[in-house]
């Protein structure tokens, strides 16, 4: 069958990859491309590439992905750069959502030019016929193998479309994400509510799972709260989404390390063998931890032992089979627990430790964007920054005689904050992943431990939830031990200050943001200005969010929060409000030494 007059015939030999790619094109497309090296041999029509195919050479790559499952996202890839990760939770939606038809919206509006790529994750089948016939693989699977690479129409023109696991979503987005330069053989680790598995990856990016170690380590590692919770039903099949991170606080006040005779059943239930319900361990109602409540101490010292534990079993079978010294990337929703993370710096088994702060399943989405760079053009890495959310919507209609509104002034803020006021803050686009890195955040002087009150009653949350530190970089170790750029949020360290005590755990820890002129330049001014004017550059820092919900990201919901919520004020960009109903900030303009703000202020 003649497609057309063909007009180039391309042969390409690339290098130490011993790579060697044929095309040839007629005058309305490429109608035969043969590949063969990196261990491929393929002979296909364009577009309908066999499995684990890698096409190099085809220039700019643009790549739309989404993962349609919990913490759903969509993100964009162009020319091996993030342009945008779009997430479902953001803009004040619930914790945890899938993606909608706005996001799509959001995202079609960030592309200035037509994808090369449409991809989509792999989830659990809806169906028999699905699960057996596509048109999307399935959660678990590492290989090359488990992708789909078809040719599809959208608006009449053609595109690539792919699907790869679950799992190849975690593991690509954390290599991916690295600073390991491509062909660097690693290991991984993904831990999340489903899968616990240990996996080696060789210089080819060829995955092999060494071992699944605990499978549902992130269910089985939540629903613990669940049986010290009077309100969690016991024969609950999941435990609730955002129970892992109170438990993880709560084991920072474990004082014992050593389990009761009941307490070691318990652990036996609920580790060995296949998750279960609590309903079906047979002496629930009478365990020493049932209904108790998060206050009781002795629950909180198991919730200590029983997170060690969880971690242990994954540290021995490290410890026993993985031997190499090889860097190792950790994905899934269990690589926010910054505990464990520092743990597993502390191991010294690995070269070096990376977790992206998208570990959970926002960040699916961005690896099977970076799985399908890597099969259409044989690159596995991506430039990225963590601010690559949306932009702030500030063009909404809210009660503006509400405020006093000011220029932004970095002195006057750093004042305003020393004198204890606590203020929203927003700047540029919104971070990826669930952490507040500086640009959603609520932010305040660290000096009391009222203030971490104040934070948790703002936020309208357990009293026993630390709060996080955010500091500047050049002084990260004078305070925290941390002698190197933390800027994510994902480690802990110790304090070593008893000056600081808003942002002191009570194990005496703080889970710190470090910050830089070329990481955050407007927070590390802000910075700048409150260690001139307190000795300190450190703030408190928590999200800016409704309770249950994702970051603000439009004026009319961040004024509406900073009423209800009392916030003294907020600062957007180049403008600060601060509401006059505010006692703190009252109290601030009788002040006879504060910054003159009369001047930066902003008349109707």
């Amino acid at each position: 069958m003649v497609l057309g007059t063909v007009r180039h015939v391309s042969a390409t030999h690339y290098g130490p990859s011993q790579f060697f790619h044929f095309a040839i094109y007629t005058d309305a497309e490429c109608i035969l491309i043969v590949a063969l090296g990196e261990g491929y041999a393929v002979s296909t029509k364009a577009g309908e590439m066999g499995i684990g195919d890698s096409i190099l050479g085809q220039g700019v790559m643009k790549i739309l992905s989404y993962n349609p499952g919990h913490d759903g996202a969509i993100a964009c890839l162009k020319d091996d750069h993030l342009l945008v990760s779009i997430e479902a939770e953001k803009n004040s939606n619930w914790r945890h959502s899938p993606i909608s038809g706005r996001d799509v919206f959001d995202a079609l509006g960030e592309l200035d030019e037509f994808p090369d790529a449409i991809c989509i994750g792999g989830w659990w089948p809806r169906d028999h016929h699905e699960s057996l016939h596509g048109p999307r693989v399935q959660y678990r699977g590492v290989s090359k193998s488990n992708v789909i690479v078809d040719q599809r129409h959208v608006l009449g023109r053609p595109v690539h479309y792919f699907s790869s696991t679950h799992e190849r979503s975690h593991l690509l987005c954390a290599f991916g994400m690295s600073s390991l330069p491509k062909g660097t053989p690693c290991y991984a680790l993904v831990w999340e509510g489903e899968i616990g598995a240990f996996y080696e990856i060789d210089s080819a990016l060829n995955i092999t799972l060494l071992a699944d170690v605990l499978n549902q380590v992130g269910n089985r590692y939540a629903v613990l709260y669940g049986l010290a919770d009077p309100a969690f039903p016991k024969d609950g099949r999941y435990p609730r989404v955002e129970d892992a991170g109170k438990l993880m606080a709560l084991a920072s006040f474990s004082k014992r390390s050593t389990p009761s005779a009941e307490e070691w059943k318990l652990l036996e239930f609920l580790l060995d063998g296949p998750r279960r319900e609590l309903s079906a361990y047979h002496d629930l109602e009478k365990s020493r931890h049932y209904n108790v409540g998060l206050d009781d101490p002795e629950f909180r010292n198991f919730a200590g032992i029983y997170s060690d534990k969880i971690f242990d079993v994954f540290h021995q079978f490290a410890q026993a089979n993985m031997k190499k010294g090889l860097p190792l990337v950790i994905a899934g929703g269990c690589g926010l627990n910054c505990d464990w993370n520092t743990k597993w710096k502390e191991t010294s088994l690995f070269a070096e430790v990376f977790v992206p702060p998208v570990a959970n399943d926002s960040g699916s989405a961005i690896g099977t964007a970076i799985d399908a760079q890597f099969h259409l053009t044989g690159n596995p890495k991506i430039d990225w920054n963590v601010y690559s959310g949306l932009g702030f919507i500030a063009a909404g209609s809210f009660d503006l005689a509400q405020y006093d509104i000011y220029e932004t002034n970095n002195l006057m803020i750093a004042d305003m904050l020393a004198n204890d006021l606590i203020l929203g803050w927003v700047s540029g686009k919104y971070e990826i992943g669930p952490r507040a890195l500086g640009n959603r955040s609520i932010l305040a002087a660290p000096f009391k431990e009222g203030t971490r009150v104040r934070l948790n009653e703002i936020k309208q949350r357990e009293q026993f939830r630390p709060i996080a530190p955010v500091c500047l970089e050049e002084d990260a170790a004078r305070w925290f031990g941390c002698d190197h750029p933390s800027p994510h949020m994902l480690y802990t360290y110790r304090v070593r200050t008893d000056v600081l005590p808003a942002v002191t755990h009570v194990n005496g820890t703080a889970r710190i943001q470090t910050v830089s002129v070329s990481t955050n330049y407007r927070l590390n001014e802000l910075l700048s200005a409150f260690k001139a004017r307190t000795g300190y550059g450190v703030l408190c820092n928590t999200s800016l969010n409704f309770k249950g919900r994702g970051f603000i990201n439009k004026i009319d919901e961040l004024s509406m929060y900073a009423v209800e919520h009392k916030l003294d004020g907020f600062v957007v960009e180049d403008k600060a409000y601060f509401l006059k109903s505010s006692s703190n900030y009252q109290a601030y303009l009788r002040m006879p030494d504060s910054v003159d703000s009369e001047r930066l202020r902003v008349h109707a």
